[in-house]
């Protein structure tokens, strides 16, 4: 699983890294995992270098300052987080808007992260940290 998820947040993609961690931020919004959420937030902060983006996407996604195709990948991997099915329409409707069979798959492969590892961290009743451990956190993570 480590390696699924290293490959998926920083193997070749056309999403940059702040997206991917950003999209990891998003699905972990949505199980309600507070780590991992403070964990990805910061670092997809960190990574763009806009954290009034990562805190409008997580607060309004349909108002946060973002192009089409990540708002609409964010919104059917959150159909997906929440019912746990997709349909062809779905599909159509994410490739519509110009996000690439690639890009798509990608983030998927991050969307399945992330749904396993927002379980696995609060099974194991991980820790929250302070704003500034998130901080340390993503300057580690981004170093990998």
């Amino acid at each position: 699983m480590k390696q699924f998820t290293h490959q998926a947040m920083r193997g070749p993609s056309e999403w940059s890294v702040g997206d991917r961690e950003l999209i990891a931020a998003y699905v972990s919004k949505l199980n309600d995992c507070a780590f991992c959420v403070g964990a990805h937030s910061a670092t997809a902060a960190r990574a763009d270098g806009d954290g009034e983006k990562v805190a409008a996407v997580l607060a309004d996604l349909d108002a946060a300052p973002i192009d089409e195709g990540l708002r609409a990948t964010l919104r059917m991997l959150g159909k997906l987080t929440k019912e746990g099915t997709l349909s062809v329409a779905d599909m159509q409707e994410v490739l519509s808007v110009g996000v690439s069979r690639h890009q798509i798959e990608d983030a998927l492969a991050v969307c399945f992260a992330f749904n396993t590892t927002d379980r696995l961290a609060d099974a194991f009743g991980f820790d929250m940290l302070t704003q500034q451990g998130f901080e340390t956190g993503a300057r580690f993570l981004l170093k990998s």
